[in-house]
């Protein structure tokens, strides 16, 4: 038999020590993240991720990710210089081949889900 699976409060989770951000470029930014689950074939994986402010560059080449924003805002800077502000509540998809920046207005939290392109 295969279950569902219950993560709680996702707003409230302790997901780890924050370390420096190895892709921030202004801000000096520091991050962390607890993945929550994988699938068997590894080609999906979900989780949390939290940010404090600054911005940073970001590469979905490889894969997409689907992103809900559970606290804070953020502008999206697309490769063309067009950019969108996303708050909290918000779900937005970076499909495979986005290339962009973050700007993190506020220190954010976001559930995320990033699938592989073999998918």
């Amino acid at each position: 038999m295969i279950s569902f699976e219950n993560f709680g409060d996702l707003l409230s989770l302790d997901i780890g020590a924050f370390e420096p951000k190895p892709t921030s470029i202004e801000g000096e930014q520091r991050e962390a993240a607890v993945v929550l689950w994988t699938s068997p074939n590894g080609k999906l994986e979900t989780g949390i991720w939290e940010c404090t402010p600054g911005r940073f560059t970001a590469d979905r080449s490889k894969n997409s990710e689907i992103c809900h924003l559970l606290s804070g805002s953020v502008t999206l800077h697309n490769s063309d210089g067009t950019e969108q502000k996303i708050v909290a509540g918000e779900m937005f998809v970076l499909p495979i081949g986005w290339r962009g920046e973050w700007t993190l207005h506020e220190q954010t939290r976001k559930i995320y889900t990033m699938i592989d392109e073999g998918v």
